[in-house]
């Protein structure tokens, strides 16, 4: 992972003192003892449950 993908801030408890954990995405709160894993899910707005996908070329073949 690259140092522009770190976190800020413990998801938990807020805090700063993060460690990075042996793979990637995983990290290690000093403040709370906790571990916790960020995946990148992709850029977008996410779409409403139910609503219809959107129409593409493809779609039309």
């Amino acid at each position: 992972m690259s140092e522009r993908a770190a976190p800020f801030y413990c998801p938990y408890c807020g805090e700063e003192r993060l460690e990075p954990r042996e793979g990637e995405g995983a990290w290690f709160c000093r403040d709370c003892v906790r571990s916790f894993h960020l995946k990148f899910l992709g850029v977008g707005a996410p779409r409403e449950a139910g609503a219809p996908r959107p129409e593409t070329e493809e779609s039309h073949r």
